[in-house]
């Protein structure tokens, strides 16, 4: 009894670890700029030298954070276990995750800016197509560079802190969990709101709930994402998308006379809750934002999949969510043992 309400602390005590230290994090990354007064006060702005290393210094702070929790307050298991920094198996089914990560963000983008221009909110401007694809491989050059940093935000949310809130829980407490991570994700950010920069020119009891908005719906994309393919990684290429091409799509398709206002246009704008939150219902109508299912430690005995010892020290997953059982199939591709060791993994 003493241990099980010991291990009911820890698991408590994590959580909120990892929160204060995150949250540090950004406030001493961001130290330099509040103290130097900046203000972010138009969409156009371009980003300054000091403001850049700031803002990558605060992105690490999630994963640094992660990390000190699972050495110190929840020590056990392997980092790239407990972290689903790995690569979604079998290799295709990878790279299928991995598209998926960069071509939902971008629909949904697409789908904000329609909405936005049909509505007149979003001044859509002349469309050069000649130009549009040098535009979108230089964007993909920037994603691909830009990966470390969403790394280091994504293996604390995503990674570490969802996962944990979560616990294999369902109904009301599965979408606590989606709620209170959307809510953590967007008010970590409040040093940077404060300055301006997701909405320039906003005062913060505009800016602060509005992006609380943005993140709550689109946490659960990342998460859709991260579950469905067993590793953080498309829903770090969908982060980084949605943080780079998807704000420099509002930019290149815009009038470059008209004022660029983020909060009626794309992902952080109306359009875009609109946008998102219809997808999102399609995810939770269709089942597909639920956990999977625990696996036994073995796949069942037939007579076509021989029964194999099960892999010691795989009992119970390690990074804190539920696997999907592996099918007859995939053990014959890939080795029983192998499988039973792996298991499978929604992004939000």
């Amino acid at each position: 009894m003493k241990h099980s309400l010991t291990n009911g602390a820890t698991r408590r005590r994590g959580p909120v670890v990892f929160l204060v230290l995150a949250c540090l994090g950004m406030w001493l990354a961001m130290a330099p700029l509040l103290i130097g007064g900046f203000q972010r006060g138009d969409a156009r702005e371009e980003t300054g030298t000091l403001a850049e290393v700031c803002i990558s210094a605060a992105m690490f702070a999630p994963a640094l954070a992660a990390l000190l929790v699972i050495r110190f307050v929840e020590p056990g298991g392997r980092l790239r276990d407990v972290l689903a920094l790995r690569w979604p198996r079998p290799w295709g089914r990878g790279v299928r995750a991995c598209l998926a990560g960069l071509a939902v963000p971008a629909g949904l983008t697409v789908a904000a800016l329609a909405l936005g221009s049909a509505t007149g909110a979003y001044p859509l401007g002349e469309v050069h197509w000649r130009s549009v694809g040098g535009w979108a491989a230089g964007m993909l050059v920037q994603i691909l560079l830009s990966l470390p940093l969403f790394f280091g935000e994504e293996l604390g949310w995503q990674g570490y802190l969802f996962p944990r809130l979560a616990r294999a829980g369902r109904g009301h407490r599965l979408v606590a969990a989606y709620l209170l991570t959307g809510a953590a994700f967007a008010l970590w950010h409040l040093p940077t709101l404060l300055m301006g920069g997701q909405y320039p020119g906003r005062p913060w009891y505009v800016s602060v709930p509005a992006m609380v908005v943005s993140c709550t719906l689109i946490l659960p994309v990342f998460t859709w994402l991260r579950l469905r393919s067993d590793s953080v990684l498309p829903a770090v290429l969908a982060h980084a998308f949605v943080s780079t091409a998807s704000v420099g799509m509002v930019k290149e398709f815009a009038d470059p006379g008209a004022p660029l206002d983020p909060l009626r246009m794309g992902l952080t704008g109306w359009p875009g809750w609109i946008a998102v939150a219809a997808f999102v219902t399609f995810l939770a109508l269709t089942g597909r934002l639920r956990l999977p299912p625990t696996t036994p430690t073995h796949p069942p005995r037939t007579a076509h999949a021989p029964r194999t010892p099960a892999t010691p020290g795989t009992s119970a997953p390690r990074d804190g969510m539920p696997h999907s059982a592996p099918s007859a199939s995939r053990v014959r591709r890939v080795g029983a043992a192998h499988t039973v060791a792996d298991g499978t993994e929604v992004s939000r």
